[in-house]
């Protein structure tokens, strides 16, 4: 596994963490807690959707320090589709570069808890790079 990112201090006020890689993405975890508890056992929206950016802003950051870029990142939208309750056990999530320009990137997030193959929640995140700073 290559070396952690410093993941944002909203993300870390989650208790959102790096576990692992996924792809060469960072794959991040939440456990469930009292920090991202919404009605009761069950994640609050916010925080999926705070651990959806926190891994879409981790995989685009990946890539641009692998091709020796360091731009200041802007979001332009991020949509978040809610599929299924996240219930009280930790979450998983991992974000996929779909499209990576001079200026603009995109990314898809999925979010999931025991099984990979039911997310519990997806994002699209279309950003703004400006190398300028």
């Amino acid at each position: 596994m290559t070396e952690p990112l410093e993941l944002p201090a909203y993300a870390r006020s989650l208790g959102v963490s790096q576990c692992g890689e996924d792809g060469g993405m960072p794959l991040l975890t939440v456990d469930f807690g009292p920090t991202v508890e919404g009605r009761p056992a069950h994640y609050h929206g916010g925080a999926t959707a705070g651990l959806l950016e926190a891994a879409g802003y981790a995989a685009l950051r990946t890539a641009l320090l692998a091709a020796g870029r360091d731009p200041q990142l802007k979001p332009i939208n991020i949509t978040v589709q809610y599929l299924a309750a996240g219930k009280s056990r930790p979450s998983f999530a991992v974000g996929r570069i779909t499209r990576l320009g001079r200026r603009n990137a995109n990314v898809a997030v999925e979010a999931w808890q025991d099984d990979r193959s039911r997310p519990i929640a997806s994002a699209v995140m279309n950003i703004l790079m400006d190398e300028g700073r």
